[in-house]
């Protein structure tokens, strides 16, 4: 399961899924020194990190490092909105909890995805009423999912990145590379 990001590591990553293309430490650095000062290292290790942790991928360009991201922002939020809630020892509690937190806006935004999560029934025709209590059903497409898509819907999305754990070695990795220095 991942860990949440570090201030520093989600201003990085915050950069790099937002411009959605290969970026070099240099322009994630006069991009961050827009809101702060930071130095050229500290930048370079964050991102070198952020790779050893699995968040992002990087590829030599002449002599620097181009880093893409591995996952998206919402896969790593909806990671760890899973993470939390698995952990509750009354998950019902928790949902309600968190609705009741949602604006209407985000009440929407959840039933727009249940819809596109739920699978596909086809509704009954304008004035006929399901049968009751019959033994046999109806005649009409077969009850259930289609075809696939319960395998599709017991697949997990992705809980985080798939190379490595975001901790190596049983220690926890520093967020912002001066440890020590």
């Amino acid at each position: 399961m991942p860990r949440q990001l570090g201030d520093l590591e989600d201003a990085v990553m915050t950069r790099i899924w937002q411009w959605n293309r290969p970026v070099t430490v240099r322009e994630v650095l006069e991009d961050l020194q827009q809101e702060r000062s930071i130095a050229y290292t500290t930048v370079m290790t964050v991102m070198d990190n952020l790779h050893q942790k699995g968040w992002v991928r990087r590829e030599v360009e002449g002599r620097a490092y181009r880093y893409t991201a591995v996952s998206t922002r919402a896969a790593y939020s909806a990671a760890l909105m899973n993470e939390a809630w698995s952990k509750s020892d009354n998950p019902a509690a928790a949902l309600v909890a968190f609705f009741g937190m949602m604006s209407p806006e985000q009440r929407e935004a959840l039933q727009d995805a249940i819809r596109i999560v739920q699978p596909h029934t086809p509704e009954a025709p304008h004035g006929t009423e399901a049968p009751q209590g019959t033994e046999e059903p109806p005649p009409g497409p077969p009850e259930g999912p289609p075809e696939g898509a319960r395998e599709r819907s017991s697949e997990r999305p992705s809980e985080g990145p798939p190379e490595q754990s975001p901790e190596r070695d049983g220690e926890a990795a520093d967020d912002t590379g001066d440890a020590g220095r």
